[in-house]
């Protein structure tokens, strides 16, 4: 009854996700992967002694309990707070030892696998760090095999059962579809022969998310905003002198465009559209230029505001190297204070993530 409530309750919570208004088709996709590490098992020490000593043996028990396990995945993410995830794992092959008196011995051995399907939760933590938590139901084969001198009713006996499992972990991405994970996860199991018990796996592995963007477009997207020029005065002469003109222009760049992912360097492509900006300010008497970076809402305020910092000084630093005097140019980051777009999706985030250059200067006209 039990374990009927929990899995009832299961699909609830993944119906639930699914029908959410958060469940956005921006963050959706299908993702695989593979962990592998140290397994470790509770053996039932006190249980096996007891059941000895009722066929008038007493026993010392040496147990095997760690090995090494591993499991395979695939699952689709569902929004960018949580995934459904199902696969096969191999918890190892564990055993004991029992050494009794009279004089005998017992040796048993239990081989654990099984497919199980999650429910994930994730929670960014920065652009490249989330933790995640999971909990969900495993339809487990226990293959138990006896041997020694002390005669057991069967020798090989095996079972397949259904129960639970959770873990907690914490997931690093090397670019936006690779990623690192770390977890620690504990199966309830139960054997061939009535034993229940935990076995925990500590693992890590590799994660790839099918149809994420890799790499910046090559064509970068540079959005001039609206151009303030002031009103120059009517000549009052038939042929006027050249008049400066007070202009402020303010464009903005992309994140992705200048910089690779999570990453404060001024890339090739991102060096070429800021020498673009620099060409079309040629004739121009500049006075002030600030760079100013933006983050979206993933990551803490503090880690966002200083990524926005880093961000605008790398700019700052490119313009100065150009030739811009290093007096006249300022940077400032916004962290994720000053959105333009929704933080719910991706599309939103991705307008987020931006530095904008503003010049404020003169142009010398000829009327």
């Amino acid at each position: 009854m039990k374990l009927a409530a929990a899995s009832k309750m299961l699909g609830l919570m993944a119906f639930a996700v699914i029908a959410s208004p958060y469940a956005v088709a921006e963050d959706s996709g299908w993702y695989a992967g593979a962990n592998a590490g140290q397994s470790r098992a509770k053996i039932d020490d006190e249980r096996i002694s007891s059941s000895l000593l009722g066929r008038g043996l007493t026993s010392s028990i040496n147990d095997d309990d760690r090995t090494t396990g591993y499991k395979i995945y695939g699952g689709y993410k569902l929004n960018k707070n949580f995934a459904l995830e199902g696969g096969y794992f191999d918890l190892g092959k564990f055993g004991y030892t029992a050494t009794t008196q009279p004089a005998g011995t017992l040796n048993g051995n239990i081989k654990l696998k099984g497919l199980n399907l999650d429910l994930v939760g994730m929670l960014p933590i920065t652009e490249k760090v989330s933790a995640f938590g999971r909990v969900g139901l495993i339809y487990a084969e226990a293959r138990d095999s006896f041997s020694g001198s002390i005669p057991v009713p069967n020798a090989n006996p095996s079972k397949r059962d259904t129960n639970y499992k959770f873990g907690l972990g914490l997931q690093y991405a090397f670019t936006d579809s690779l990623a690192m994970r770390a977890e620690v996860e504990r199966y309830r199991i139960n054997d061939a022969i009535g034993n229940k018990g935990d076995i925990d796996l500590v693992s890590v592995g590799l994660l790839y998310q099918f149809g994420a963007k890799t790499s910046a477009p090559a064509q970068l997207a540079v959005m001039p905003e609206p151009v303030a020029v002031a009103a120059a005065p009517a000549p009052v002469v038939v042929t006027p002198l050249p008049k400066a003109v007070p202009v402020s222009e303010k464009v903005t760049f992309a994140a992705e465009a200048l910089f690779d992912f999570d990453k404060t360097a001024v890339k090739p492509e991102g060096k070429a559209a800021l020498d673009d900006l620099l060409s079309k300010l040629q004739g121009m008497d500049t006075e002030v230029m600030i760079t100013v970076g933006h983050t979206d809402s993933v990551g803490s305020n503090a880690y966002n505001q200083k990524l926005s910092i880093r961000r605008a000084e790398a700019v700052k630093a490119y313009l100065i190297s150009k030739g811009i005097d290093a007096s006249r140019v300022y940077a400032q980051g916004k962290g994720e204070a000053q959105p333009v777009a929704d933080n719910n999706t991706a599309a939103g985030r991705a307008k987020n993530r931006r530095v904008t250059v503003e010049v404020v200067g003169s142009r010398t006209v000829t009327k």
